[in-house]
């Protein structure tokens, strides 16, 4: 018999996009200042990895401000549009396929607009928020075929004859004579026509008319705010994204009472294509919009283990209670995150342990503890449970994505003979100047985590590096054996092997961490 803790685990929603927006609410757990700083009305950037919970916060931002009478609208990039694959169509020209893009985005948030104001109609003016929603309509684009139309029309005929005489003579027994004519005519004829359009089908957005369509709506709002949250960013094919943040800081940004926020993979992500003169066509993250909130820098274990304790506890209680609700067994279960957790987990330890295979990824978590509950059925969840999990999310997932990109696979085997087989350790230095896209693809594909950015020292201050740690799933099948990791960052001392469990400000301890790429290439030829 499974308990009713490992029922609602099994349960757990994978993703935050297959949640209704009321779970996701119930079930959202703030960090630090991930609210405060979010809920600004400046431009910004959400960056995070796949899984990082980036569409799980902007719907919880939405909801908080549409309880604040705020008018919201959040777009999943990924579904707009009636032809998608329109925009990764590599025949049609970059700024079309951006505009086209752009059109299809703010048709959704006009739909968006006009159902806040329906729904509203009690407080709001219809007879002027319905003129501004029309305008809008009207300015979004404007599509029409440039030159003339003209019909060709062809027709041909031939005919040609023939005449034939033949005689035959022949001289045996008995002699004979043969005569014979023939004639043939034959005559074809064809009809051919065809169209022909001069000029091409050109859609344009009408900046000013557009502009001036979105102030006349924010004017019929009173002092509420319209916020658009962008989700899924990155998945805009790479090279129309500058093209898009141009259409959008040019159409949305200048306007008093818009807030826009885009979430977004920072190594996937392109804003801005700089030009001379200082010209640019993009945003600049930055001074057109802030980048301050980055995910991946809040829930790391060893940056501040008691913090990620906490925001797993938080996390994983309210997905159960909030399933098991739905389940029907909720009064089966504690009254609280602690004791549900304490409950589902054989001892402390065990839990930790659940929070280090996490590496501050809650999508990570959710699917390792459903593995792990599958596995431990009636019982309470052990370390050993989790170990296994882990490994078999790994392999599952992880493994999966990297070994689509062999160089990458082979650069993560590098890392993991020199890091964990030579040093014992679970963590290196790699200079921030080294711009890598292997590397990059491993940090995507969440086998390495970011511990801490810009680590130098006095005696080198130009110098700076990355602190980077392996994933769980990299080394828990070397746990328990003599091959496993001692600690985090080795020392750099020659008298007995060191560790430090946290990247301290001055590297100069830990020299001993340092990888050079170029040792990995150097390898391969």
């Amino acid at each position: 018999m499974i308990s009713h803790i490992n029922k609602a685990l099994l349960r757990l929603p994978k993703r935050a996009e297959a949640s209704a927006r009321s779970k996701l609410i119930k079930t959202f757990v703030d960090v630090g200042p991930l609210f405060y700083m979010l809920s600004t009305v400046d431009h910004q950037v959400l960056y995070g990895r796949r899984g990082t919970g980036k569409t799980h916060v902007l719907n919880y931002l939405a909801e908080s401000k549409e309880k604040e009478g705020d008018a919201v609208v959040v777009t999943d990039l990924r579904n707009i549009g009636s032809s998608s694959g329109l925009y990764a169509d590599i025949t049609v020209p970059l700024p079309e396929r951006a505009t086209r893009l752009l059109v299809d985005a703010l048709y959704s948030i006009h739909n968006a607009l006009y159902d806040f104001f329906v729904d509203r109609a009690e407080e709001l003016d219809l007879s002027r928020s319905g003129p501004a929603l029309d305008q809008l309509a009207d300015a979004i684009t404007d599509v029409k075929v440039v030159g003339e139309i003209g019909t060709i029309d062809k027709f041909s005929q031939g005919r040609s004859s023939a005449n034939r005489f033949d005689i035959n003579i022949a001289a045996c027994n008995s002699p004979s004579i043969s005569t014979g004519v023939s004639s043939s005519t034959s005559q074809d004829e064809a009809m051919e026509s065809s169209v022909s359009q001069n000029g091409k089908l050109e859609l344009r957005v009408n900046f000013g008319a557009t502009s001036a369509a979105f102030r006349s709506i924010v004017s019929c709002m009173g002092d509420r705010q319209l916020w658009i949250l962008l989700d899924e960013w990155s998945s805009i094919p790479f090279e129309i994204q500058p093209y898009l943040a141009d259409l959008i800081r040019r159409s949305l940004f200048p306007i008093q009472g818009i807030t826009v926020k885009i979430a977004a993979i920072e190594h996937r992500s392109d804003f801005m294509i700089s030009g001379g003169n200082g010209q640019y066509t993009g945003i600049e993250v930055g001074p057109d919009a802030s980048a301050d909130v980055n995910l991946d820098d809040f829930m790391v274990f060893d940056n501040d283990s008691e913090r990620s304790r906490e925001f797993f506890q938080e996390l994983i209680g309210q997905h159960v209670i909030a399933v098991a609700t739905d389940m029907g067994i909720s009064d089966h279960l504690p009254d609280t995150t602690r004791k549900i957790i304490k409950d589902a987990f054989t001892e402390k330890r065990a839990f930790e342990e659940f929070v280090r295979a996490c590496e501050g990824v809650p999508r990570d978590g959710i699917n390792i503890i459903s593995l792990a509950a599958q596995k431990a059925i009636n019982d309470p969840i052990s370390v050993n449970h989790i170990r296994v999990a882990a490994n078999d999310w790994y392999q599952r997932d992880k493994e999966k994505a990297v070994s689509s990109n062999v160089m990458a696979k082979d650069l993560l085997h590098w890392i993991i003979d020199e890091v964990i087989g030579g040093r014992k350790a679970r963590a290196f230095l790699l200079k921030s100047s080294d711009d890598n896209e292997m590397i990059d693809s491993l940090y995507d594909s969440r086998v390495l985590h970011l511990l801490k950015r810009s680590i130098s020292t006095h005696d080198q201050p130009g110098i700076r590096y990355n602190a980077f740690k392996l994933d769980y799933g990299c080394y828990v099948s070397l746990l328990n054996t003599t091959k496993a990791p001692q600690g985090l960052l080795p020392l750099d001392t020659d008298d007995h092997q060191e560790f430090v469990d946290v990247p301290p400000d001055d590297y100069r301890s830990i020299r001993r961490a340092i990888l050079n790429i170029q040792d990995f290439l150097r390898s391969r030829n």
